[in-house]
């Protein structure tokens, strides 16, 4: 992941292949695919997503829940639908920060924002029972503001998510980025007085 963030893509592609071919790990899949899809690499980023799914399956046979990974997949690059109901089941079962965001993501992937707002708010906000400085969970939660057109929330969260890390992920730091500028500067206001 460092690597990535300090822009040695390549680099970083032979150390998640590395690590990949000494320990197998979902999640790592999934981190490899979104670094071949941040250098336009579709195929190769593909078999990546693909292994996820594989690896997940070999680790639940071994009694690994990787139901968080698999939503998270879903969530970006499969069914989001199917993510939104495989979260909502781990949220009943483990209520955390992590799966918070997650869950808030797939709903808003699946256009439900008013909902996917308010997980956003628990994994991001220390007085809903988050508070968790992730730069991920900040984008999440600015790109969720911006679809209900909470400018002003929403330019808050991406700045906040690019302040945490600038590189925080090859391919939501650019989304990030480009949200952010879409919503501009905020409108100048007279102070009352």
């Amino acid at each position: 992941r460092v690597l990535a963030a300090l822009g040695r893509s390549t680099e970083a592609v032979t150390a998640y292949r590395t690590a990949l071919a000494r320990r197998p790990d979902p999640h790592d899949a999934l981190d490899l695919g979104e670094l071949y899809e941040s250098m336009g690499m579709a195929a190769q980023a593909r078999e990546s997503y693909d292994r996820v799914r594989e690896l997940a399956q070999r680790e639940t046979s071994n009694g690994v829940d990787d139901e968080l990974v698999l939503g998270r997949y879903e969530a970006d690059h499969g069914d989001a639908q199917q993510a939104v109901e495989r979260l909502r089941g781990e949220y009943d079962r483990q209520p955390g920060t992590e799966v918070a965001d997650a869950l808030g993501w797939a709903l808003h992937r699946v256009g439900e924002d008013d909902e996917a707002l308010e997980y956003a708010t628990t994994a991001t906000d220390g007085t809903k029972g988050g508070g968790v400085r992730s730069a991920l969970y900040a984008y999440h939660r600015g790109a969720i503001e911006s679809a209900l057109e909470l400018d002003g929330p929403a330019r808050r969260s991406l700045q906040e998510a690019l302040q945490i890390s600038p590189a925080f992920s090859p391919l939501w730091a650019r989304e990030a980025k480009s949200a952010l500028a879409a919503l501009g500067n905020p409108p100048d206001v007279a102070v009352p007085g």
